[in-house]
């Protein structure tokens, strides 16, 4: 049976629970999609993220927005957390950009949510929810700040750890470069829709187009265009598998006119059409990505 507590309290939701059979079965259809998610997994774990696999063989914490599909298809032996919450609980604390609910755990130009932790980062991190799940125990007025602070500590925490892994390079350039880079996975998240080239971007960041690749290039990350198309045809493959719209209408969506160049682009990306990929997804076949 799973130990199950939250906190609620005017539009605001947080909430927590060791993953069961039962709990494991709400993920996998969308219970908690309205969410912002956070998974520790311990070693053993199988799961897919937007069309993305992972395994876990240490444990392991998962960073999920309420815009992403998630399956966990094994489980370990060992027990596993499952935290909740949405953005009326978290997000009022938007000034801090980097530890945000739009911060680089969950929008990053790598599209990585995985953190893995080692035996130290690990006991840090139980002692966290250990704090965490003592607090939910106890109805007190002052209940709902001392969770935010844990969640808190919990993002701060995994970013730190996160950057050390993900960024490479990235991670001895001055804090305005990784500020530069967020920024711009930041405004491709918001204006994929209606914004497609990199000089939709620089007019946004006031840069010239051969500037903002430039940047990208000096430290070999992926093209800048590369990043855009890549959020459009996830977007699109999100559509395609988790929506009623025809093709047509999805790329009417992400701002195509022309739904004939909008399929030789996902055809480009993924080497499967947008209707050919949508069969074989709901067919359970494997699909390159």
């Amino acid at each position: 049976m799973a130990l199950s507590n939250y906190f609620e309290s005017n539009y605001k939701m947080f909430g927590y629970v060791r993953i069961d059979d039962a709990v494991l079965h709400n993920i996998n259809t969308g219970l908690y999609k309205m969410y912002i998610q956070v998974l520790y997994l311990p070693k053993g774990y199988k799961l897919t993220i937007d069309f993305n696999d992972y395994t876990t063989e240490e444990s392991t914490l998962f960073f999920v927005s309420n815009n992403q599909y998630i399956q966990i298809l094994e489980t370990g032996s060992e027990e596993a957390h499952f935290i909740y919450y949405n953005r009326d609980f978290y997000c009022i604390q938007i000034h801090d950009a980097e530890v945000a609910c739009d911060g680089i755990l969950f929008n990053n130009i790598y599209n990585m949510p995985m953190t893995r932790l080692s035996e130290g980062e690990a006991a840090m991190i139980d002692h966290v929810y250990t704090q965490l799940i003592d607090e939910l125990t106890i109805k007190e007025s002052s209940q709902e700040e001392m969770l935010r602070t844990y969640l808190k500590q919990l993002i701060i925490r995994a970013t730190r750890i996160w950057k050390k892994q993900q960024l490479g390079r990235l991670n001895e350039e001055p804090a305005k470069e990784i500020d530069f880079f967020r920024d711009f996975s930041r405004l491709v998240e918001i204006h994929f829709k209606d914004k497609h080239t990199v000089a939709d971007y620089a007019d946004l960041l006031g840069l010239a187009p051969k500037t903002i690749s430039a940047r990208f290039n000096r430290l070999d990350l992926a093209a800048p265009n590369d990043i855009i198309k890549d959020r459009i045809i996830l977007e699109a493959k999100r559509l395609l598998c988790y929506s009623p719209y025809s093709v047509k209408e999805i790329a009417y969506k992400l701002g195509y006119e022309d739904p004939a160049y909008f399929n030789r682009l996902f055809l480009n990306k993924t080497g499967d059409t947008p209707s050919n990929f949508k069969k074989k997804y709901l067919l359970g076949k494997n699909i390159q990505l």
